[in-house]
């Protein structure tokens, strides 16, 4: 196989745009018939730095049915597949992709870039809506050859690399801009992914000048590492010859039998050592849409509250954002109850602070609800976040003896530890009622959300209480309405998302009263019941 990198040079001045847009087509017309594989780079149909979204819609418009016209004309011509890194208009908008087009100048698929920079989806406002859901990495056969790919930034998340593998890629296109790495972290990374996806990898970028030691580097890379061509920063046409279907196999260990490089790191993955991943993750808690039925203690109604089975069967029924409660024991340990006390859930007695964790677990923490649930232990907190991270986001309510005065710092920081451990930090924030808790976790961990709840004032302005402490977020108390007018909720709701802050209330049960709060533009609800109030 023949393959073919177009390497245009690069320009942060729009009006050069036509000038690269015709050294693209010149390149495309000194491609021939000898050519297999013709790679351009990222972006090819915005030639030159578009710094606004008006400049990229008219590169788009300028070029960009011009370039997949000529694109395909090409293929055509040299009886050659052509991979046209660019802009692609979908139903949704605009998507930086990877278009495929075979010897026959049609389209066979394309390759969407699965992580947006910033830029991308705040400048240029390119979809990114298909970058939330769970996906396969995309493989489009022609030829039979297996095609993958990964667009700029994708090179970076090597987690991807893995999923890739998996697929039994013959080739990975690479259509990238990366114009601030240096060449030997570019042809590092390449060789990384030729490597670990046991394909190779045919890389196009730009010339960022002869003088330049970053960006451009369109290169070849075959799947035991080794660089065939790279183009450093010339600019033009780099070619490579390799067979598409020889791939690398190695030892699976010392004096074990040849295997992909995947294949033997598979055999040994222990995926829970590290970040969580998956059709099981939600969005984050930023990310996640309002307005949200939140489960109060777990879907309390059917089962005790802050257990398993509550937390479970609320998940489970679709619940996006669980609510529960955190106290330490008397040897530290983080459990989950709401009361300061034992009596009301569990056969014990006393404060909960008074017990040692070993001390609470003899007790029974299902019995209260039914018979069905003897034998049911409290939990820790770890043991929540074992379960759920990351399947929902959580509503952790911290709280402590004295409803006045701060925690030991010694609960705070392993209340923090567990939330980073579990990689958590965009999927929960801390609730508290207690400003000077509130204070802690702000100083000692200002990267985890707050969320300011009532206090023992029910007059007190949440608003002014979450500004004071940097949260994003209010929980009014419906048991301080009565205290308030009429018109305090709308109050409440209008100061807070006037100050870019989310208002949850605590509670409803009653599906026609969770109406008229999301009337009133509450953006979560808490409920006991969640089935009866969930969102239609």
């Amino acid at each position: 196989m023949r393959v073919c990198t177009i390497q245009p040079s690069y320009s942060t001045k729009f009006q050069d745009s036509d000038r690269i847009f015709q050294e693209i087509l010149h390149d495309l017309d000194a491609c021939d018939g000898s050519m297999d594989l013709i790679v351009l780079p990222e972006y090819s149909n915005v030639p030159a730095g578009a710094r606004t979204r008006e400049e990229m819609r008219t590169s788009f418009q300028k070029y960009g049915e011009a370039l997949e016209q000529k694109a395909a004309e090409t293929a055509r011509r040299c009886d050659a597949i052509v991979a046209l890194g660019g802009l692609r208009k979908t139903e949704k908008g605009l998507r930086n992709s990877i278009t495929l087009i075979g010897r026959d100048g049609s389209v066979k698929g394309c390759f969407d870039k699965q992580h947006l920079v910033p830029f991308e989806k705040n400048i240029y406002g390119l979809d990114d809506s298909y970058t939330k859901e769970p996906s396969v990495p995309e493989i489009i056969e022609a030829d039979g050859i297996r095609f993958g790919a990964l667009i700029c930034y994708d090179t970076y998340f090597y987690e991807m690399y893995s999923a890739l593998a998996r697929e039994n890629p013959d080739v990975i296109l690479l259509s990238s801009y990366q114009r601030s790495d240096p060449h030997h972290v570019l042809e590092l990374m390449t060789v990384f992914l030729a490597y670990n996806t046991n394909a190779y990898v045919v890389r196009a970028s730009v010339s960022m000048g002869p003088e330049s030691p970053t960006g451009a580097c369109s290169m070849v890379v075959s799947p035991e590492g080794k660089v065939l061509m790279n183009m450093k920063n010339e600019t033009g046409l780099g070619v490579a010859e390799f067979d598409p279907h020889a791939h690398f196999l190695k030892p699976g260990g010392y004096g074990r039998p040849l295997m992909k490089h995947h294949q033997y790191i598979e055999e040994g993955r222990e995926p829970w050592k590290y970040r969580t991943a998956g059709p099981a993750v939600v969005l984050s808690d930023r990310l996640m849409p309002y307005p949200r039925i939140c489960a109060h203690r777990g879907f309390n109604s059917v089962c005790p509250e802050n257990s398993m089975p509550a937390f479970g069967a609320a998940v489970a029924s679709g619940a996006q954002e669980i609510e529960f409660d955190l106290w330490a024991t008397k040897d530290g340990q983080i459990v989950s109850i709401h009361d300061p006390t034992l009596d009301r859930v569990s056969d014990g007695t006393g404060k909960v602070w008074e017990h040692s964790y070993d001390e609470l677990l003899k007790y029974d923490f299902g019995i209260k609800k039914s018979e069905a649930f003897r034998g049911l232990r409290i939990l820790l907190f770890e043991d929540i976040l074992k379960r759920f991270s990351k399947q929902c986001v959580m509503n952790v309510h911290v709280k402590a003896p004295d409803n006045e005065n701060p925690l030991p710092e010694s609960t705070v920081t392993s209340i923090i530890a567990l939330i980073r451990k579990y990689d958590v930090t965009d999927y929960c924030y801390i609730m508290s009622g207690n400003e000077a808790v509130l204070k802690q976790f702000l100083r000692f961990a200002p990267g985890i959300p707050r969320c300011a709840g009532a206090g023992s004032d029910p007059y007190a302005d949440l608003v002014d209480k979450a500004l004071r402490n940097e949260c994003y977020k209010i929980q009014l108390f419906k048991p301080h309405f009565k205290f308030n007018p009429p018109e305090y909720i709308e109050q409440a709701v209008r100061k807070a998302h006037e100050n870019g802050i989310r208002v949850n209330i605590f509670y409803s049960d009653d599906p026609e009263e969770t109406k008229r709060y999301l009337d009133m533009g509450i953006d979560t609800i808490l409920t006991n019941d969640y089935q009866r109030n969930k969102l239609a």
